[in-house]
């Protein structure tokens, strides 16, 4: 699969918010990107806030993710559809750059391509941070986790299985497919945009089906 490292996976990312430390520290980060980052669009009025980015081994920005909503907490699937699952509704976008096979800064070797099975397993390992599963012992966690991001990158490498099904959401104001997939952690989905970058999305309590996308128009508004 063309797709980032597996290194880069996303961490939990629950700390911080608009305005906190945590967000004044990474908008810098944000804003040394050479693309375009995407959230929901204008007809979301909820809360959002910048979460992380990821860099490759030269230090480029490759990927990062904003939240909208709640700021998710690691979740146990076994309460999915009670009333604590109700009040914890969010949705985050990753945006990921758009890059073939390219040499390293140093021209030591080849950086990996990205795909739309990039955002795909960035999204699918970021839901995995902020579940847990049931009955299980804190001290199980780590494995469970890294069995499930292999299950993730498997998933992420054959969009057109039947894992996946097909939906259509407004990205800039212009319908575009995306591959989708629900579980009981909460849904995925990844596609690409006519700017340069693939999108992918992932979120509990809210419908996917609702969602649209559009480019930040001021990524230091969220610090």
């Amino acid at each position: 699969m063309e797709t980032t490292s597996r290194a880069v996976a996303q961490t939990p990312a629950a700390e911080g918010g608009p305005g906190s430390p945590y967000g004044r520290r990474t908008v810098d980060d944000y804003l040394r990107a050479p693309f375009p980052w995407y959230g929901l669009d204008e007809a979301f009025t909820g809360p959002r806030r910048l979460m992380q980015v990821g860099t490759a081994a030269d230090g480029a920005v490759e990927h990062g993710s904003i939240g909208h909503g709640d700021e998710p907490s690691v979740r146990n699937e076994h309460v999915a559809g009670d009333e604590q699952d109700a009040k914890e509704k969010f949705a985050v976008v990753v945006t990921v750059a758009a890059n073939p096979d390219r040499r390293s800064a140093d021209g030591t070797g080849l950086l990996e391509a990205t795909s739309v099975s990039s955002a795909a397993w960035l999204a699918g390992v970021g839901l995995l941070s902020f579940t847990w599963p049931g009955q299980m012992d804190h001290s199980l966690r780590d494995d469970w986790l890294e069995q499930q991001t292999e299950t993730a990158w498997v998933l992420a490498d054959d969009l057109e299985g039947e894992d996946w099904t097909t939906l259509s959401l407004p990205v800039d104001g212009v319908p575009t497919p995306f591959h989708y997939r629900e579980s009981e952690f909460g849904w995925v989905l990844a596609g690409s945009t006519g700017q340069g970058v693939h999108l992918g999305a992932y979120g509990r309590g809210m419908s996917a089906y609702g969602l649209a996308f559009a480019v930040v128009k001021d990524i230091a508004a969220y610090a």
